[in-house]
């Protein structure tokens, strides 16, 4: 069976089909962020969840980190925010968030990449997005 829940960024439009789609385990297309080591610093990405045409997530949809500095990362729910200074400010930040009604059109989320003062500059890929649910074929 092919993949048929698929990660995007890019600032992907909801409802649409839009984004650039992160790589699954091959790190040619990752959701990068560039922050200040010397710094407590945070950005967030705007983010999609999407099934393939044809198919839909029967129930939630769970969306969580894996890998070695989970600790560095967060992830919310959309509230229409305007842009990832507003996420930054007014998003709810958690560990996991269950996503409903994810199809094959967009449903927006977003990930908070942190750093720390007490970190050394470093290229840290051990930290995947991952997006859970039961694929259905659309009848």
């Amino acid at each position: 069976m092919a993949n048929q829940l698929h990660i995007y960024y890019g600032n992907p439009t909801s409802g649409m089909t839009d984004g650039t789609e992160a790589s699954s385990g091959t790190e040619l297309s990752p959701i990068a962020v560039t922050l200040d080591a010397s710094q407590a610093e945070a950005k967030a990405v705007k983010c999609a969840v999407r099934c393939d045409t044809g198919y839909y997530i029967e129930g939630n949809t769970t969306i969580s980190f894996v890998g070695t500095n989970t600790a560095k990362w967060k992830v919310a729910e959309d509230n229409n925010y305007a842009d990832a200074a507003a996420a930054l400010s007014n998003a709810t930040w958690l560990d996991t968030i269950a996503l409903a009604n994810v199809d094959s059109s967009n449903t927006i989320f977003w990930v908070k990449a942190m750093s720390s003062t007490d970190e050394n500059p470093q290229n840290d890929t051990s930290v995947d997005v991952q997006a859970e649910g039961l694929v259905v074929a659309s009848l």
